[in-house]
């Protein structure tokens, strides 16, 4: 999962705009803080610290009984690259892990409407938002294996002629 979650944080450096970006449980990726994080949820279980792409990073697991009502885990990456340079203390993304049934397809569709983009990633429906929600549903199609909440994506754009 880590590395599934560097991997994505690399797309999020870069050129961004931090307008409508999806939240949850009053986490907004390019707002929140780790103070404000904390204010809600308590201190981490555990965190840890890396360097990636050259910048020092933050990450926060909540889990246990650490972890959000109806969450198995939920991870708060901190650090953004943004227009005006690196803000170590802005939520980048988190993810949520949901108990089993917590969040159906038909919470995902109430909560925040139709995906812009629907995919398949090992064989498993993926819903992607250009708010910066990305929903992975388990093997029955049906339940929300995780949630990751990033940045609103810039799409892109063919080269000027």
């Amino acid at each position: 999962m880590r590395t599934r979650l560097g991997a994505f944080a690399l797309v999020l450096f870069g050129w961004i705009s931090l307008s409508s970006a999806a939240e949850w449980g009053g986490i907004t990726p390019g707002v929140s803080t780790p103070e404000s994080v904390a204010g809600r949820y308590g201190n981490p279980s555990r965190e840890l610290r890396e360097k990636l792409e050259g910048y020092d990073t933050l990450q926060w697991v909540y889990e246990g009984n650490k972890a959000p009502v109806g969450m198995t885990r939920m991870l708060v990456d901190f650090g953004l690259l943004t227009p005006k340079g690196y803000e170590p203390k802005l939520v980048r993304s988190f993810l949520l892990e949901p108990r089993p049934g917590v969040f159906a397809r038909q919470h995902i569709l109430s909560g925040w409407g139709f995906p812009n983009k629907v995919g398949v990633q090992n064989e498993r429906e993926i819903f992607l938002y250009s708010s910066g929600l990305v929903v992975y549903f388990g093997p029955n199609g049906e339940t929300a294996v995780s949630m990751m909440f990033a940045i609103p994506q810039l799409e892109a754009q063919p080269p000027a002629k």
